[in-house]
Parts: C-alpha cells; structure tokens; sequence
C-alpha cells in the first residue's frame, strides 16, 4: 500500500509525458521497451527506491554512444 501512494506521483507524471509530451517528439529511443515505459514497469515492480535508481540508469545510459536493444526491466 505504501509502495502504491509513494510511487503514484511519478506514475502520474510518466503517464503525462507519455500522453502529451512524447507524441509531439520524434521517437529516439534506443532501447524496447522505451525508456518511460521501462521507468512505469520499474516503478511498479520494485517501488520508489530501486525502482526509481533503475529508471535514472535507464535514463542516462540512453544516449548515442550507449547500448540499445531489448532490455527488460530485471
């Protein structure tokens, strides 16, 4: 339950992007499943804390000189 309330907030957010902000930009994402949808399943599964550091990593490691392809949340 606590899980729930903490992680709603982000949840909330990453669905306002994936709803209004990302439909309006080019899709550059190097990994499947994308780096938002990656960060909502983290979320979810693991909760604020080791859910939201997987999500940072995620994040950061997104860029053209880093990996890409299928990478699932552990």
């Amino acid at each position: 339950m606590i899980k729930k309330i903490l992680t709603a907030p982000f949840l909330f957010l990453i669905k306002i992007y994936q709803l209004f902000i990302s439909p309006l930009t080019p899709a550059t994402c190097r990994f499947h499943p994308t780096c938002s949808q990656y960060s909502k399943e983290a979320l979810k599964k693991y909760g604020l804390l080791k859910g939201g550091w997987l999500a940072i990593k995620r994040i950061f490691s997104c860029h053209p000189w880093g990996k890409s392809g299928h990478d699932p949340v552990p």
